[in-house]
């Protein structure tokens, strides 16, 4: 049963192909008697074909029909009259209706065909539009999943920071309670007790202060706000400020300065590469056994200065060098935040420069890193070539 649309659009296209027929019949009936048959039959076609593309097969037919009617009573003589007893005019109506039918038929056809493909394409369009919804959806899930992971990771990032912490911290101060409850005491001490208890206490206060720069500093870098003032620094008085300050830390190991003579001034900032160096000694000095030796040296390469700090321990495994300046690993045996040496490498890489760590001659490990020299500043006295 046809649906009301279908109604409509028949209706529409009887109405559009008869009038078309009656202006071309109109037309062409001052034209009848200087041309031949043909040309009104194929101009008549053309109602058809419009019935045809509006109203589908039957209004292509039925408007067919009209126009054979046309056809035969205003053009083929006698005009005016319907004529189904000369067989030359059944013959001409009857291929004109053929022709009509079939044409119509095949534009209803071309056009059911064009409107059909036209909602395929539209349901082709609507299945895209959901599908691209599915997968806006898809992808905020999974941005979700992993903002669900990342917020885990956190979580256990922190947890280890916080145990990591509360025992870096608890060690110095337990220290310093310690000599201060001695020095509180009614305990009586010679001079050289007295200051060597308080330069313990100074140390441990240093060890302490190193600690919260490196939270502070892992803070920033997480901020993004972690940007070197760059100046012209003498790395050779660097280090040994450095190694100097670092000498508790280093007790009972042996310090060893291979600083070349021709070392440039370096464009970096005097507090991070300090940093970076008090971290790697005090990494050092932890995976040392007592009686070693520690190297800290600097030498020229290229456009750059190479430093190292090497260290006599077990080492590190070719499987953790990779990871062991990432946030929070933490090597096994490690006793350490695991924050400084990430630290080393955010305060080195934000330099231009690079860190690494392999094994050491006679075993160990040698830690190194680049900064780049100062092309506008000239060389320090006394480390010129």
């Amino acid at each position: 049963m046809a649906s009301a649309k279908q109604v409509r659009s028949q209706l529409a296209g009887l109405a559009a192909g008869g009038t078309l027929a009656c202006v071309l019949a109109v037309g062409l009936v001052p034209l009848r008697g200087g041309a031949s048959a043909a040309t009104p039959a194929l101009v008549l076609i053309l109602p058809g074909v419009i019935g045809a593309i509006v109203g589908g097969r039957l209004t292509a037919a039925v408007v067919a029909l009209g126009t054979s009617v046309a056809f035969g009573v205003l053009f083929l003589p006698p005009y005016g009259r319907w004529k189904i007893l000369d067989p030359e005019d059944v013959v001409a109506a009857v291929v004109f209706v053929a022709v009509a039918v079939g044409v119509g038929e095949l534009t209803a056809r071309e056009a059911s065909r064009r409107r059909l493909a036209e909602r395929r394409a539209e349901e082709l369009e609507r299945l895209t539009a959901t599908l691209e919804a599915a997968n806006v959806e898809r992808r905020r899930m999974e941005g979700e999943l992993d903002r669900l992971a990342v917020m885990a990771e956190v979580d256990q990032q922190r947890a280890a920071l916080l145990r990591s912490v509360s025992h870096d911290l608890r060690t110095p101060l337990a220290t310093i309670r310690a000599v201060a409850t001695d020095l509180r005491s009614d305990t009586l001490y010679d001079a050289d007790t007295r200051t060597e208890l308080l330069g313990l206490v100074s140390d441990e206060a240093e060890r302490l202060d190193r600690l919260v720069a490196n939270l502070l500093s892992m803070s920033r870098i997480e901020a993004g706000a972690f940007a070197p003032d760059r100046q012209a620094v003498d790395l050779p008085e660097l280090l040994a400020t450095s190694a100097h300050r670092m000498g508790r830390a280093l007790e009972g190991r042996r310090l060893e300065l291979e600083l070349a003579d021709d070392l440039p001034l370096v464009d970096a900032d005097y507090t991070q590469v300090d940093q970076v160096v008090a971290n790697l000694l005090e990494n050092a000095a932890r995976h040392s056994p007592q009686r070693s030796t520690v190297r800290l040296g600097a030498r020229p390469a290229g456009g750059l200065v190479e430093v190292w700090v090497e260290n006599s321990g077990e080492g590190v495994l070719a499987t953790e060098r990779a990871r062991i300046f990432e946030v929070f690993h933490r090597s096994h045996g490690s006793r350490s935040s695991g924050v400084g040496l990430a630290i080393c490498k955010a305060v080195v890489e934000a330099h231009g420069g690079t860190i690494g760590v392999r094994e050491a001659v006679g075993g160990g490990a040698r830690f190194t890193f680049t900064l780049p020299v100062r092309a506008d500043a000239p060389e320090p006295a006394g480390h010129r070539p």
